[in-house]
């Protein structure tokens, strides 16, 4: 039986309360939603979303407030980064208290923390009075869910309910920082651009080349985010279709878009904000329209078009020996 979709604020709290899943809009997607204090719970995060448990889980906060109650040492530099971009799309990797369960975090030491800015979901948050452990609302490794439609299409009959609080205003995740004492890393791309970031609090370091095998943070993992069409992405739009089934995702209008079988527009004029809100539904768009693969441009590496880029290349991530495009189609391998 697939969950229904509802606005009522005082049932999502006490399913939440009650130890059950909601999917819970937020800003950037939809989340499925679990109390970050029972681990039984959050166990039905990984179970519904057949998510590795190596992968570790964002606690959401209705505010700043809430943070000792569920970290145990808060850095001015964390301070001042959660002071000027809370509410919002900024996810701060933390020293965990010992309130919250190692399942959370997939055994390691720190948390990722955030406030959400969607009225309705911290509206949840204040009225169950728990932090809730919320990954993106789908199969993992899948296209994130910026609908409630999203998350009814693909988890509807893994979850108890879903809260519809409309499309989701900015489309991507959160951008993750990693925070160890004053220094600050960059692990996940995201909704905050770099650039105002480092405006706040100078250089930002970026993660090694080669990291651990478990990931500090959601999305770090090569492959993710993944259509089930095959997605190559390319730095200008190919002069023709590889393919007769093949669609295009453009990051502007271009007159080479009639050669496709299919096309989704990002942003007609060039307006990154617009594009990254656009994302995603563009994304499942196409990936419901029986295509053979789809074909992707590259964004600016600036701004949000750099999480975009993130986002695109762990789409396109095929595992070594996989069988690419050649080349000679004018297509990039990544």
């Amino acid at each position: 039986m697939s969950a229904a979709l509802f606005t009522s604020v005082e049932r999502a709290a006490t399913i939440l309360t009650d130890g059950g899943l909601v999917a819970l809009p937020t800003e950037t997607v939809y989340g499925l939603g679990a109390n970050a204090f029972d681990p039984v719970a959050v166990a039905k995060i990984f179970a519904a979303k057949d998510r590795p448990f190596f992968d570790p889980l964002i606690v959401h906060l209705a505010d700043i407030g809430w943070l000792p109650r569920v970290v145990s040492h808060i850095s001015p530099v964390a301070r001042q980064l959660a002071e000027r971009f809370w509410p919002g799309p900024l996810t701060l990797v933390l020293p965990k208290s010992d309130a919250v369960p190692d399942l959370v975090t997939s055994g390691l030491g720190s948390v990722g923390v955030r406030v959400p800015d969607h009225d309705l979901m911290r509206q949840v948050l204040r009225a169950a009075n728990v932090p809730v452990a919320a990954p993106s609302a789908n199969p993992f490794g899948r296209l994130s869910p910026t609908t409630a439609d999203h998350v009814w299409q693909q988890l509807g009959n893994r979850v108890d309910a879903i809260l519809d609080g409309g499309p989701c205003r900015i489309g991507i995740e959160s951008t993750i920082l990693g925070i160890d004492g004053e220094r600050v890393t960059l692990l996940r791309p995201g909704g905050v651009p770099l650039e105002e970031i480092e405006e706040l609090i100078g250089r930002v370091r970026l993660p090694a080349a080669e990291q651990s095998k478990q990931p500090l943070a959601p999305g770090m993992l090569e492959s993710h985010y993944a259509p089930r069409t095959p997605l190559t992405v390319v730095s200008e739009v190919p002069l023709t279709a590889p393919r007769p089934r093949t669609g295009l995702l453009a990051f502007r209008k271009t007159e080479l878009c009639s050669r496709f079988a299919a096309v989704e527009i990002l942003s007609p004029t060039g307006d990154l904000l617009i594009a990254a809100s656009n994302f995603f539904q563009a994304l499942h768009r196409l990936d419901a329209a029986g295509l053979d693969e789809i074909v992707a441009e590259r964004f600016p590496d600036a701004g949000l078009g750099r999480a975009l880029n993130d986002r695109l290349q762990r789409a396109a991530f095929r595992v070594p020996g996989e069988q690419r495009m050649s080349d000679a189609t004018g297509i990039a391998s990544e």
